[in-house]
């Protein structure tokens, strides 16, 4: 099982940031992944559990539904469909008051499908949650900082 983990402190409410985090379909402005949108609304509609994003370019798109909802605090969320090279994949994102703004958790565990790709694939995805999370920062709440 492998196991990545990102932090970063971003100026804003906690339900600031959870909003925009939880906003999927503006996943294509910030988080530097390539296209996102919904193909499922959720509870509550449209962004809450059950909701399931696509995000990424059609062909190598990663599906992922939202089992946990919890306003402003923490979602989870699982892929089922894309991404063929792991399996039980968990991902969770904690946003706790942190200083004047939010300190916000991004993590998952999975499993490799291919033998010692694991830890290749978990360095991979550090620097996409850390690229997308710098793009929250940067793209919802720059303004906010001035």
């Amino acid at each position: 099982m492998e196991q990545v983990e990102v932090r970063r402190h971003i100026a804003g409410t906690p339900q600031a940031v959870f909003d925009a985090y939880t906003d999927h379909v503006s996943w294509t402005e910030w988080a530097g992944f390539g296209p996102a949108r919904l193909s499922r609304e959720g509870v509550p509609a449209p962004n809450g559990v059950g909701a399931v994003r696509v995000v990424g370019p059609a062909l190598t798109a990663a599906h992922e539904e939202i089992l946990s909802f919890e306003p402003p605090k923490r979602m989870t969320y699982t892929i089922v469909k894309g991404f063929p090279l792991i399996r039980d994949h968990f991902g969770e994102v904690d946003f706790e008051p942190e200083g004047d703004g939010t300190r916000v958790t991004w993590r998952c565990r999975f499993e490799s499908r291919v033998p010692f790709l694991g830890g290749l694939i978990a360095r991979t995805l550090t620097r996409m949650f850390a690229r997308a999370l710098d793009g929250l920062a940067e793209k919802r709440f720059a303004e906010r900082r001035r």
